[in-house]
């Protein structure tokens, strides 16, 4: 999956990801290849996202927006 994660200073990451957790209002939800199209509030959290090679890579967010869609994730964060 094609990961943008995006603060209103400047791109954060962007790269590919084959699982991500986000701290949506409700609580972490996780997201595979193939999830279904959702958009999403995020609340002040921490996005975790595994890489190919099973590396995992942490993100802190005051809370934000997440689209998926067509394996394609786009993160603005505050």
């Amino acid at each position: 999956m094609q990961v943008e994660i995006i603060s209103p200073d400047k791109k954060v990451f962007s790269g590919d990801a084959i699982y991500i957790e986000l701290p949506g209002l409700d609580g972490l939800f996780g997201v595979l290849k193939d999830h279904a199209p959702t958009i999403s509030a995020l609340k002040k959290g921490t996005i975790l996202l595994r890489d190919n090679k099973e590396n995992e890579q942490t993100f802190n967010v005051n809370g934000g927006v997440a689209e998926i869609s067509e394996n394609k994730i786009v993160i603005l964060a505050d």
